[in-house]
């Protein structure tokens, strides 16, 4: 796999936009909500179970100026953020990838802020932490560990289960974010049925941790 992530990062106003799109959050802390997600190209991780392999080449999509990704994200979800602005809400919207953190994303983050939204990430955390956010989820990934800013800043620590040897790596970085960060195991979602039950025994004998589950993938949206 190539990697781009050279030519990538010097892109500050011109971000690679694979897809936009109005769904749910379908994943951890604040799965169920409305969210208008954002997925832009790039990944230098290469993992073997991604199911959006894709995002991985940022010059296969169409490079967006902010002000245009801004613009999509409020028209597509202005009816809401109507009602939304009148009980002094602010609609949601999740930054992901690929690895958005490829991306330099101080400039959009404000833009996005500025424009009445609230900004998460997913991420990796292997990049440079840039961008301005509400609420930060990490994802690590073996093939490529997170910086300590990431596991610094992290909201949310959300670990994707392959297989049992995951949960010793999972307990690594549930040691390592602040006491406030929220623990979150997932099945990968091709051995859900042989992990899933795994995960629950171990939540129930461990119970700093949480269970994520997949919940767009069962409703059949984005």
């Amino acid at each position: 796999m190539e990697n781009n992530s050279s030519q990538i990062i010097n892109q500050q106003t011109l971000l690679p936009v694979m897809e936009s799109f109005y769904t749910l959050q379908g994943e951890g802390f604040h799965a169920g909500r409305a969210a208008y997600f954002i997925r832009l190209g790039g990944c230098d991780l290469g993992c073997v179970w991604c199911d959006v392999k894709e995002s991985w080449d940022a010059n296969a999509h169409p490079k967006l100026s902010v002000q245009q990704i801004v613009e999509k994200a409020t028209e597509e979800t202005s009816v809401n953020n109507f009602k939304l602005s009148t009980l002094n809400l602010k609609p949601l919207v999740v930054i992901t990838g690929g690895e958005p953190l490829l991306h330099q994303l101080d400039e959009l983050t404000t833009a996005l802020q500025q424009a009445g939204f609230e900004t998460n990430i997913e991420t990796s955390g292997s990049s440079k932490l840039s961008g301005h956010w509400n609420w930060i989820c990490l994802s690590p990934k073996k093939f490529k560990a997170p910086l300590q800013d990431a596991i610094a800043a992290a909201n949310e620590l959300k670990v994707v289960i392959f297989n049992k040897h995951d949960f010793e790596w999972a307990e690594i970085y549930a040691a390592q974010v602040n006491k406030n960060c929220k623990l979150y195991l997932q099945a990968e979602w091709d051995k859900k049925e042989i992990v899933t039950p795994l995960i629950i025994d171990y939540i129930k004998a461990n119970t700093q941790w949480e269970l994520s589950v997949q919940i767009h993938k069962y409703i059949n949206v984005p």
